[in-house]
């Protein structure tokens, strides 16, 4: 007979240290299947909320999954496959997910051209969202013509600008200012991604008026900035 594994109740404070553990060992083994289970049975299921499930499960792993990849006790393969897992776990996630009422902004949502790296990028919209938000979500590795194109058509408050490689900083710098020309004084720029942790000199230098460590605080900044909650 099979020894029960004791799960540990919503009202447990261990739960979520419970779900992150097996949900990056599912990760590591490539398993799809166990990943959304946890996250769909033991996550939504026991009452823990979407917000805790994208910030303390998902982005949590991917860190521990980085910090791995970094100490080579895993492969570029073991991390992208690894990555894939979040992004479906993250589209069912999306599903239960519930926004408050439309705040009248418009929020265009992008990784630059040849940034590859999107998952943080598509956590940050579905915050902006669950926030009122109108998201325009782009994806990865945007051209700056055509995300220039999107701003000028769509006319946007909001330009949320993710980079998680240095080395994208020309890129950045030149969709920001072309963002800029395009959209006039009503755009606002909100920054994110690894890059600005190792560069924070980059925040001021973009003229950035919004900057999150996480998706909570970027989308705290943005509605200061837009007025849309008191200063």
């Amino acid at each position: 007979m099979c020894a029960q594994i004791a799960v540990p109740t919503a009202a447990d404070p261990q739960l979520e240290a419970w779900l992150l553990d097996r949900y990056v060992a599912a990760q590591l083994a490539g398993d799809r299947r166990a990943a959304l289970q946890l996250v769909v049975e033991h996550g939504l299921g026991r009452g823990v909320p979407v917000v805790g499930l994208y910030l303390n499960l998902i982005q949590a792993a991917q860190y521990r999954i980085g910090d791995l990849w970094q100490q080579n006790r895993i492969s570029v393969a073991q991390e992208h496959l690894a990555t894939a897992i979040s992004q479906v776990v993250i589209a069912e996630l999306y599903r239960a997910m519930t926004s408050a009422a439309p705040n009248g902004k418009k929020a265009v949502v992008a990784s630059v051209g040849g940034e590859l790296h999107d998952l943080g990028t598509r956590i940050t919209a579905d915050f902006f969202e669950m926030a009122g938000f109108e998201v325009r979500y782009l994806g990865a590795n945007v051209p700056t013509d055509t995300l220039v194109g999107i701003i000028r058509e769509e006319l946007p408050e909001l330009l949320i600008a993710s980079m998680t490689m240095t080395f994208h900083t020309d890129a950045l710098r030149d969709a920001v200012l072309r963002s800029r020309e395009a959209a006039g004084d009503r755009l606002h720029l909100a920054v994110g991604g690894q890059a600005f942790t190792w560069a924070p000199e980059l925040i001021d230098e973009l003229g950035a008026e919004v900057y999150g460590r996480d998706a909570l605080e970027s989308v705290a900044g943005a509605q200061r900035a837009l007025h849309l909650t008191p200063a």
